[in-house]
């Protein structure tokens, strides 16, 4: 479907303007904005998992800029399209359904605040890695949820892969931006390995 194509290439690069391009103190409202865009997106586009995992990466951004108490509202929202996408292709967009639900579950505080749990973390982390083991994203996310929890040793040898991740057609944007990620996460993994 070349419309679902093209929304989804148009919120992946607004995603890694608003992640990498845009100042902290702006990303709050960037994320609101691309969030009714997505949301907008996936009511256009019925049982498309590609669009419902993309609006969950977007409120997850979204989340993470807000911090605090109201950020879990639109983590939980994530978790909840996530598992939407899940029951219609598990294995769509290379497994970012589980990279995704795995970075919400260490990111997220534990009960009672949040659903955030390291042990449902690790294995859906796991299960990305599973279904596209060379990718840029599953490698850092587990590198860096594997750094979460002082395993800088056995986080590295992600951080590498991460590195050595073939490039995205199309997303030299986010895989630049994550690139820079990925190496601070590595130097920092070094420095306290």
């Amino acid at each position: 479907d070349e419309k679902l194509d093209a929304d989804i290439a148009q919120l992946q690069h607004d995603w890694a303007k608003a992640n990498y391009h845009t100042a902290k103190d702006a990303q709050e409202a960037a994320f609101r904005s691309l969030s009714e865009q997505a949301h907008q997106i996936t009511a256009s586009h019925v049982n498309a998992p590609e669009t419902m995992i993309w609006e969950a990466i977007i409120l997850s951004g979204y989340a993470k800029a807000k911090g605090g108490l109201g950020a879990i509202k639109s983590a939980e929202k994530a978790r909840d399209l996530l598992f939407a996408a899940e029951r219609i292709n598990p294995e769509a967009l290379q497994g970012s359904v589980y990279t995704t639900l795995g970075s919400l579950h260490y990111k997220v505080p534990g009960w009672p605040i949040g659903f955030g749990d390291k042990k449902k973390a690790q294995a859906y982390l796991e299960k990305a890695l599973q279904i596209n083991p060379t990718g840029i994203d599953p490698n850092y996310f587990y590198a860096d949820f594997l750094s979460e929890r002082g395993e800088n040793t056995k986080a590295i040898g992600y951080y590498k892969k991460a590195l050595e991740a073939p490039a995205r057609a199309g997303r030299e944007d986010a895989d630049a931006g994550r690139k820079q990620d990925v190496e601070a996460g590595l130097r920092n993994a070094e420095k306290n390995g």
